[in-house]
């Protein structure tokens, strides 16, 4: 059964909100303060953005996630967040955000509307990400990018949410044991950035 629109709106309203509070930019060193590649560093940072975007489906509001490729030079195989560099012709990171979900999942920019962002997450590959928050209000048909997207899949938002869904998990990086948050669901192992910006959006809509 479809939700109400008044429940749903308040949900919205809700995020929207949790957006403005005040706080810090996260990074994928957050869970490893020794490791020598942390933040303010003064190394070069590449700039980029991506896209939360959140689906009213008959059964809740769901999050749209990528495998990608497994070719790629960039986190391969992984679950991601829609999303990329920044180009020379985008006018910030929510034109980045919205001109990349276009051409990865089919999302046109006029379908979203964009409730806020979260503050900058620097990654151990050199980015520095914008995490764009956007509601699809259109009707929406998801098609990948060939080549560059696996699978497009949808995960419940109340899942993402939740901060007791996130574990703490390690594995070897460049000689050291890093540790990275984790959000599990089905067959899909979300870790890394993406599963790092999920849980700082789930730490403000439920602090």
């Amino acid at each position: 059964m479809l939700r109400k629109p008044w429940v749903m709106q308040a949900e919205l309203a809700q995020m929207a909100a949790a957006l403005t509070r005040p706080t810090g930019a996260s990074s994928d060193f957050d869970l490893n303060p020794a490791m020598q590649f942390g933040l303010g560093l003064g190394h070069s940072l590449r700039p980029a953005a991506v896209l939360v975007a959140i689906w009213q489906k008959p059964d809740g509001l769901k999050l749209i996630l990528t495998k990608r490729a497994s070719h790629l030079k960039h986190h391969p195989g992984q679950i991601a967040l829609p999303g990329g560099k920044v180009d020379d012709s985008d006018a910030g990171p929510i034109e980045t955000a919205l001109r990349e979900a276009w051409e990865e999942i089919g999302l046109r920019p006029d379908a979203v509307q964009i409730l806020g962002s979260l503050p900058n997450h620097e990654t151990v590959t050199g980015f520095s990400i914008v995490p764009v928050i956007g509601y699809i209000r259109d009707d929406f048909t998801p098609s990948r990018q060939v080549g560059e997207v696996e699978e497009i899949f949808t995960v419940p938002l109340s899942h993402m949410l939740d901060p007791s869904r996130y574990v703490i998990e390690h594995r070897a990086w460049q000689g050291q044991q890093r540790r990275y948050y984790a959000v599990p669901f089905g067959p899909y192992y979300i870790w890394g950035a993406t599963a790092r910006i999920m849980r700082g959006l789930a730490d403000r809509v439920i602090p």
